[in-house]
């Protein structure tokens, strides 16, 4: 029996408080899960000495037959899961029971509320591994010890999930770790035989990692009758033990898919989809990618962790190696098999190699073909999108030789629907546009009213030409690296000379001049009343409804991207705006006729007014409130 050297009480970091309170008294439902959980973080251990070990064969330490085990004891009502892989120092213990070592974790438990807190499924939305054992069990006690150190460097960990636990030195001669969970009276269920058996089936099938439970056989007469105290343990694997991905496509079913995916991803729910492959040739590896049904909390925290398991030949090498996908595919999950990187590669040397760089590229087009497969399933397909669309924006951006394909998978607001919803894709717009129409017409707004009510508009309803509505902060950034689309160039409303090309008659183009050379005085008189305030004043014909607009040069940062920039503290030189009057609204007639200072006024007035619209901000907004006062009590 061990015998503590040193112990010691701590208390938990906040957010596990939070976590084990959240699973002690909300989550119910889906209670099994604790073990699928246990297993994987098993599995991993035994991955990781595994791949200690080809630099250092005396970790193993004479054992080098990796298992998991499971024991149950009825009567005390226990369940006992047991490794050989790597094991924990007591720092070790510490940082990773008495704390979730994952940024974004706080936020996340700070959003959950009400109802949402007894949805079981929340266990996996971030991966709480370990911590779900206190959802069957009200005392837990773990025993450790890293593989390599002697064995009076055993750690016992132990807590009843209350806010504190204790840690003590122990003599351990296994390297390892064992995990004791003494049940809750009313989970005493799972110390059954039988229904843990079913349990590592149904979700730790594929782990390649044999998972053993014991089983009594006693030798028998020749008769048949048991001899007495002739009773024995074999250790029998009750798992598939072969590496999922390894298996033809053929031989797995939708649910052994499935079920991987959630010891990848440490997720409840199932993938929306998968993309299982085998390369063979110059390069040769498997991969195995899946598209999440749900977001992981820290999706917009670019430097979290990301990418896929690594193995070489069926050795674990990392977790989460980012150097095979692009950032804007981070959501995807799985599992990378090769065999033409050294066995004790690392992330420096992966940064070094080209065959990475294949492999990279080859994993891209994969994934996106996979979206693109999904995208066909229009309801589906929208889920991702209303999940991961603003990550999958930021791909024209990070990688130009995808630029088509990407765009191809985006998805957007347009006045066909007048929908925030984000629903269509550019190959409909492409579809619906009118005869004559050789561009893709957009505008970027901070919101969807801002961009359905934009002036800007005007001429396009009139002309029944689609205009995409952009509304999210990444969109002028996304529109500022994704030019065209199948030939036909992308145009901001809101910038520039607007050109509706054979949309308009040569009639209406003659109009245009012809009304642009009779309002040559009244632009003037404008442009000398405004001063440098505007850049140019010019008459519009994009106007049907709104006296004036105003309009940002071709080439220059529109307003929303301004203001992001300017939040982030950077200094942005001043952008004089151009004022587009429409000489056909009865407030135009009436500037036309006004005379000295309330010429003057009317026009600050009108461009004012057209800042606002566009969600610009005034330098003088009191000056403009005394302008539009003196207007109404004229």
């Amino acid at each position: 029996m061990s015998t503590a050297i040193r112990e010691e009480t701590l208390g938990f970091q906040t957010e596990v408080k939070q976590l084990l309170h959240l699973m002690i008294h909300s989550l119910y439902s889906n209670r099994e899960i604790f073990l699928r959980e246990l297993i994987s973080n098993a599995a991993d251990a035994c991955d990781k000495l595994r791949y200690a070990a080809l630099d250092n064969d005396a970790l193993y330490e004479g054992d080098s037959e990796l298992r998991i085990e499971i024991e149950h004891d009825q009567e005390a009502g226990t369940v006992t899961v047991r490794d050989n892989g790597i094991g924990m120092n007591r720092a070790e213990v510490i940082e990773n029971l008495g704390t979730i070592a994952r940024s974004g974790t706080a936020e996340f438990l700070k959003q959950l509320s009400g109802e949402q807190q007894k949805d079981a499924k929340l266990i996996g939305q971030f991966g709480v591994g370990f911590y779900s054992g206190f959802i069957v069990a009200d005392d837990i006690t773990v025993r450790t010890r890293k593989a390599g150190t002697p064995a009076g460097e055993g750690v016992e960990w132990h807590s009843k999930g209350e806010g504190e636990f204790t840690v003590a030195d122990v003599e351990r001669p296994a390297h390892g770790t064992e995990i004791v969970l003494h049940l809750k009276q009313d989970a005493r269920e799972f110390a059954d035989d039988f229904r843990l058996q079913s349990l590592v089936r149904k979700y730790s099938d594929h782990i390649e990692v044999p998972v053993r439970m014991p089983r009594v056989e006693t030798d028998k007469d020749d008769d048949g009758t048991p001899v007495e105290g002739s009773e024995k343990t074999v250790w029998e694997t009750v798992n598939e033990a072969t590496a999922l991905w390894v298996r033809p496509k053929g031989e797995v079913s939708d649910d052994e898919y499935k079920a991987f995916y959630k010891h990848v991803a440490h997720d409840f729910s199932d993938p929306l989809t998968w993309s299982h492959n085998k390369v063979e040739g110059k390069l040769e590896y498997v991969s195995l990618l899946y598209v999440p049904g749900r977001a992981p909390f820290d999706l917009y925290e670019r430097d979290g962790a990301r990418g896929v398991k690594l193995y070489v030949q069926r050795v674990f090498i990392m977790d989460d190696a980012e150097q095979f996908l692009p950032l804007y595919l981070r959501f995807v999950k799985g599992v990378l098999d090769t065999r033409d990187l050294s066995l004790n590669v690392s992330r420096e040397l992966l940064q070094q190699d080209p065959k990475v760089e294949k492999i990279k590229s080859a994993l891209t087009k994969r994934a996106l073909d996979m979206l693109g497969k999904l995208a066909k399933d229009k309801e589906a397909y929208q889920g991702f999108w209303n999940t991961f669309g603003s990550v999958l924006k930021e791909g024209p951006a990070e990688d130009f030789a995808n630029r088509d394909k990407i765009a191809g998978l985006l998805r957007f607001s347009t006045t066909h629907t007048d929908s925030a919803t984000q629903d269509q894709s550019l190959a409909d717009y492409l579809e619906r546009m009118k005869e004559g129409q050789d561009k893709v017409y957009y505008i970027v707004a901070d919101s969807f009213n801002a961009a359905k009510s934009s002036p800007h508009l005007e001429i396009f309803r009139k002309k029944g030409i689609e205009v995409l509505l952009l509304h999210d902060r990444i969109d002028e950034w996304l529109m500022s690296h994704l030019t065209e689309f199948d030939g036909k160039h992308f145009v901001d409303v809101a910038k520039g000379d607007l050109d509706l090309g054979e949309v308009e008659d040569e009639a209406e183009k003659q109009a245009q001049q012809e009304t642009a050379k009779a309002k040559e005085a009244l632009v003037k008189r404008v442009k000398e009343a405004l001063g440098e305030l505007a850049q140019e004043v010019r008459v519009t014909h994009r106007l049907t409804d709104s006296p004036a607009c105003v309009v940002l040069p071709e080439h220059e940062m529109g307003y929303q991207m301004r203001r992001i920039m300017e939040a982030a503290g950077q200094p942005l030189p001043e952008v004089k705006p151009i004022l587009e009057l429409n000489p056909a609204h009865p407030l135009v007639e009436r500037l036309e006729a006004a005379e000295g200072e309330a010429f003057t006024d009317l026009a600050h007035i009108l461009l004012d007014q057209a800042i606002i619209a566009e969600g610009g901000h005034l330098d003088d907004p009191a000056a403009y409130v005394r302008r539009l006062n003196g207007l109404l009590t004229a």
